[in-house]
């Protein structure tokens, strides 16, 4: 089964829309590997330009899943969890409150368009200006699940993980392996939520399971990709142009939203 026969299109576009997600899961992958982070803002940025929100969400959960896996191997990952524990659970609610909009089921496609472009330019703006936020541990208990069901609700409208959650990792002083795992950490039960949502609302049918899993390898091929760039390149430079990319998309997925 072709993964984009539910988009109706004839084979020749349908063709040209898996080469589009060859190049654009090749691209996120190779982001994440250099940064640690920017697969799902990347592709949904992207594939939203081409294709339905929920359809590239979709897309989305297989290679998101397994980068994730991988990205949070390794010693003290089940100390992060418990400590995130509630952050996570608010992601899971907001995004089981805000089911059935990236599927159109809770408004229009100019609305949701809107949410995508906006969370990106909040991200970008966030990384340009370098805002650093310190948060205080005694502060944790009562703002994680404040943060995790606004990053839930983001994600439910956009399918885009990051925002406000990594800011707010960001402020909590972790060591820099302690950060990239707790982002995957993030990442992962967001994934997770987020298909369980696109299922209900029948937005995860066979032939997007199938597309996400075969966006898996360009993806897997650019993560390997770019770790190894990371170690040969500035990562300050390359956040620079990633921040100033994403600004650029999110200014134009929020300007058509409004046409």
């Amino acid at each position: 089964m072709n993964p984009f026969d539910s988009l109706s299109l004839s084979p020749a576009v349908s063709l040209s829309l898996l080469a589009l997600g060859a190049v654009v899961f090749t691209l996120a992958g190779f982001v994440k590997g250099v940064i640690g982070m920017g697969l799902p803002t990347i592709a949904m940025g992207l594939l939203s330009v081409a294709m339905p929100p929920a359809q590239a969400a979709a897309l989305l959960v297989v290679p998101s899943l397994v980068t994730n896996v991988w990205q949070i191997a390794g010693p003290g990952w089940w100390a992060l969890m418990r400590r995130l524990a509630t952050l996570l659970v608010g992601v899971c609610l907001g995004i089981a409150a805000g089911a059935g909009w990236l599927t159109g089921q809770g408004g229009g496609s100019a609305r949701i368009t809107a949410a995508l472009g906006v969370a990106l330019v909040a991200y970008a703006l966030l990384g340009l200006l370098k805002v650093r936020l310190q948060v205080n541990p005694r502060h944790e208990p009562w703002l994680s699940p404040i943060v995790g069901l606004a990053t839930g609700l983001v994600t439910a409208a956009s399918g885009v993980f990051v925002i406000p959650a990594v800011p707010y990792l960001n402020a909590l002083g972790l060591g820099k392996e302690e950060l990239v795992r707790a982002l995957g950490i993030s990442f992962l039960v967001s994934t997770i939520a987020l298909a369980v949502s696109l299922r209900s609302g029948g937005a995860l049918e066979l032939g997007n399971a199938l597309g996400s899993l075969l966006a898996l390898l360009p993806a897997l091929a650019g993560m390997a990709l770019g770790q190894w760039v990371r170690l040969r390149v500035q990562p300050e430079l390359f956040k620079r142009i990633f921040f100033s990319g994403l600004l650029a998309l999110g200014s134009y997925l929020v300007l058509r939203s409004m046409l």
